[in-house]
Parts: structure tokens; sequence; C-alpha cells
């Protein structure tokens, strides 16, 4: 009774299921009139007949002919008591089987429902909850950013202004808040002041609003926001913003990043804490065909070959790994050891032959532009004519088609290119293309976007040789912020973890733990309260109480904790 009369009153406060309860009101008198009136006219035709019946034998003979039940008891002998029936039989049909229902479900039946969804949607957090992420919008990103934090213990709130996708969220597990996302009083129920980050991953001017409102009542919480634009960046740090995420030129640098041109160089992909995390391709060097053994680079330059990219998969970097043509090895040192190591490579033939980007949207243009600032010849194939003047400012040479042309892929150099970067939105063309360039170039070196992560072993089978989704990098780029570390995006799937020392490894040296033979996981760093040893070697010793900084896949990290337990 109490939820009942919970739900009355959200439907008297307000006003659209005030005027639709008014409307029902008044279609319900009007039903009420005319049956009154049938009444009378029944008996008049009646006593007119001769046959005298009472007055609620007249209420009695209506509802039953209208609403066509028709018993028999009572009828007319006339044919203009006949008539009159038919009159009341085809009213009734069409005012109480037909447009009475329509006007209770649509006026107070739904109005209902909506208030039962609406009073069931949660409005407030406990006020316990401290250290939390608050997020503007579920989407791809909000939910690869809540599995993730939920292996590190920081609880995610979702703001959810309709109450049935509120309902449902709640209903999957996930914390939600139903309110606006430009008002502050959503944001007191989703205790903001105590949070440890609010993300807004609307559009820019929506994000503008949302960090205008929290700014005015949470002055200190840290802000982070989606740019969609880059010129939006200034405008939304002018607004308040703590940190200004432009996912799409970023995906565009990191794609970038992993194309192979020119001489063979180190091309850092990401940093944590003091360690750069760089990848090394291989090709026309001396390195193909040996073991990371053989290659000594550990034992010159102080670099550690941690894993290798061979054919998409990440594998970890065993000293009797064999280096193909096609080897991708991550390493892990310091700026000096990667210059070191670049110094050693500069007699080697480059390929200058231009990269070809396909597609010239944002995250196209970033790349190309990425690009041409480390001074990478730069072809672009664009379908969109209407982009060809932006790109013209970028590429050294644009071309207006469909890349799945085969003549306009041979005229814009696919034969000849060291690497294709697939930039369009949609996941789908991007494995078409990758398919298509590798038949085209078998040695092209193919970087592919992807905006759904599970369309990430798709690509790799379809000939791409890295694969960096939208959602991935959006979701690290703000675990990063929650942590207070720099972003570190290896690869698509693979990610850097903290894990303490489990008790069974006391004392062991890494080389006897086995940790990469037996999960898979690489160690970058051992850090405990008297030292931390970066680019650790087989003798390490595992102290208690320290952590082990590895690098892997989450299904790794899971057969680590297994292990280890």
């Amino acid at each position: 009774m109490k939820f009942l009369s919970s739900e009355l009153a959200y439907l008297l406060r307000e006003r659209e299921a005030r005027q639709n309860l008014k409307a029902l009101s008044r279609y319900v008198a009007l039903l009420t009139g005319i049956i009154l009136a049938y009444s009378v006219i029944f008996h008049l035709l009646m006593l007119r007949e001769g046959q005298e019946h009472s007055w609620i034998t007249g209420f009695y003979w209506t509802l039953t002919v209208m609403s066509t039940l028709g018993f028999g008891d009572i009828t007319f002998h006339t044919d203009l008591g006949r008539a009159f029936s038919i009159l009341v039989l085809l009213s009734g049909l069409v005012l109480l089987l037909i447009v009475l229902p329509f006007v209770f479900i649509r006026l107070f039946y739904a109005p209902w429902l909506e208030a039962q969804l609406h009073l069931r949607a949660p409005r407030e957090l406990r006020e316990d909850v401290r250290g939390h992420v608050i997020l503007t919008r579920w989407d791809t990103i909000a939910r690869g950013l809540r599995e993730r934090l939920s292996h590190l213990g920081i609880p995610c709130t979702v703001i959810e202004p309709d109450p049935t996708a509120a309902v449902e969220l709640h209903a999957d597990g996930i914390s939600v808040i139903c309110g606006d996302v430009d008002n502050v009083e959503t944001y007191q129920a989703a205790r903001a002041g105590s949070a440890r980050l609010v993300f807004t991953n609307l559009e820019d001017a929506a994000n503008t609003n949302v960090i205008v409102t929290v700014r005015e009542r949470f002055p200190d919480v840290m802000l982070a926001a989606l740019a969609e634009h880059q010129d939006a960046v200034d405008i939304l740090q002018l607004a308040g913003a703590t940190h200004v995420i432009p996912l799409k030129h970023q995906l565009g640098e990191q794609l970038a990043s992993r194309v192979d041109v020119g001489m063979a160089m180190t091309q850092v992909v990401g940093r944590f804490e003091d360690l750069l995390i760089a990848e090394f391709p291989v090709h026309n060097t001396q390195l193909v065909g040996r073991t990371i053994r053989d290659t000594k680079l550990r034992e010159v330059t102080g670099i550690n070959i941690i894993a290798t990219w061979e054919a998409g998969q990440l594998l970890p970097g065993h000293p009797d790994t064999v280096l193909s043509s096609y080897s991708v090895p991550v390493l892990v040192g310091t700026q000096e050891q990667f210059d070191e190591l670049d110094a050693m490579f500069t007699i080697y033939e480059p390929n200058e032959n231009p990269v070809l980007v396909l597609g010239g949207g944002k995250v196209g243009c970033a790349a190309v532009a990425a690009l041409k600032a480390r001074g990478v010849s730069v072809h672009a194939i664009e379908r969109d004519a209407s982009l060809r003047d932006e790109l013209a400012r970028l590429a050294d040479r644009v071309f207006i088609g469909d890349a799945s042309d085969r003549k306009l892929m041979t005229e814009a150099g696919i034969a000849n290119a060291p690497s294709v970067v697939l930039s369009t939105a949609d996941d789908a063309t991007n494995i078409f293309l990758a398919v298509y360039c590798r038949q085209l170039n078998p040695d092209a070196r193919i970087i592919s976007r992807i905006t759904e992560a599970r369309n990430r072993d798709a690509v790799h089978r379809a000939g791409a040789d890295s694969v960096l989704s939208y959602s991935t990098l959006g979701a690290q780029s703000v675990e990063a912020l929650a942590r207070g570390h720099d972003t570190v995006l290896i690869g698509e799937g693979i990610d850097i973890f903290v894990e303490e020392v489990p008790a069974s490894l006391y004392g062991t040296t890494l080389g006897k733990s086995r940790i990469g033979a037996r999960t898979g996981l690489n160690v970058i760093t051992v850090r405990s309260a008297d030292s931390t040893a970066a680019n650790p070697g087989a003798d390490t010793v595992l102290p208690e109480g320290a952590e082990l900084v590895m690098l892997g896949t989450p299904e790794q990290r899971e057969t680590f904790r297994k292990t280890f337990a």
C-alpha cells in the first residue's frame, strides 16, 4: 500500500499525468452520461410498448447491450425499439470495447507503469560511498572502464536520465543514478563531492554543460571530459575540466606510432613511471632469424625484450624465441637506451614509399598529421569528396574513391607501401580492407582501428598486424586518470597490471618463479618499499610486500591469481 500511494503521489505531481487523468475523467463522465441517457430512453420506449421496468432494470439493459452480452431476458417488440437496440449496441462497441480500453491504457495504465519504473530507479548513492568514478553515459567506453575499475576495487556509477534504462541497468547489477546530467542535484545524489573522478562522455556541447554544472557545486573534484573535436579542447578546459581527452585525435596518433616506415627505429607506445615501452620492427635487419638471447640487446644496450607481436598475437619474450621478418618485439627501457639501439640500425636501407591511410575522418586526419610530423610521406584515400580539402592540407596526395577499387589502390601505391593504416569508423569495413590489403601487399604492416573491442580477433584474422580500439583507448585513458599514472596502450587486449607478490613466491627469484612460463605475463618492474627493480633480471629476488608490474591480458592476470593464490 505504501508503494501504491507513492506511485499515485508521483502521478499527481507530474503535470502530464494530471492532464491525462483529467482527460480520462472527462471521457468517463461522457460515457456515464450516455449510459444514463440510454436508460431514460429505454424507459420511454418500454412505456410506449406497454412494458414497465424499474430504473435499475433500464441501467442493467443498457450495459448488457452496450457490452454485447445480450442476455435476451428483456427485449423490445416494435421496430422502433429494435432500432434503438441497434444504436445502443453499435455505440457500445465503439465507446466500451474500442475507445475505453485505449483511453484507459494511454491515459492511466501506461503512466502508472512509468511511475512504477520511475520510483524503482535508484535516485541516490549510499552516504558511505567514497572514491568512486561517476560516468554521464553508458556506452562502449563506460562498459570497458567499469570492467577495468572493478578489478581495482574502484566502484563506478552511471547517471541515466531515462528511468526505464536506469531500471534495466540496475537489474543488470550496474550502479546507476536516475537523474538529469545537467542538474546539480543529480551529482549531489551521486556523492560527487567524495568521488575520485567525474567523467563526462557526451557530445562537446553537453560536456561543457555538465562541467559547468559540476563545478558550480563541487569545485575540487577531478573532472575529465571527452572531446569530439580538437577545437573543443580549449573550451572544455576553460569550462573547468581538469583533463580533456581528444580521443579520436589520440587514436589517430596511436595508430601512426605503430607504422613501420623509413629506418628501423624504436617507436615509443607508452610510458609507465620511469620506463618507456616501445615496439621495434625487425624487418630487413640483422635480427631476423636470431633468438632473443642471440640478439644480446640486453647485454649491449640494457634494453629488455619482454614480448613479441606475431601475426597479431603478443607472445612472451622467451630467450629461445626466434624473431621472424614480421616479428615486432616489445621493448622496455629508457630513452637513452632506445637512442643507442636506433643508432645501431641506421645502416639498413629503409622503405621510403608512402604510407597509405584509408579513411579521412578525424582519426584518419590525426594519423596523417602524426606521420607527417615524423617526416613520413603519406597517401590518403577517402570516399567522401567533401573531405578532400582538409586531407590535402595534410597528406602528400589524396585519392577520392572507394578503397575496394583495385585501380585506385594501385595508383595510390599499395604494392610498395611499407604500412597501411585502416582508420574508417566501421569495423566491418576495416575487416574487409585488412583482407584486401593483405592480398595486394603481403609484406605491408597493417594497422587497423576498431570501434568495438569484440572485433579484435576478427580483424587480426583478416590480416591486421596491430589493432587499437576506440573504446579500449578511452577506457584506458580514464582508468589512468583515476589511478594517477600515464596511459599505456600496448595493443588491443594487452594491459599493464600491478599485483602484490604472492606469499608462495616470497624470497624466490624471478627466474625460479616461472611467472612468464606459467601465466604468459611479462614482469617489467619489481617494486618494494626499499627499491624498484626496473627491467628485472632472472636473479631478481621477490621480497615480501613487493609489487609486480606485469604486461599481459586480463585472462593471463586471472591465471596468475589462480596459480599463485
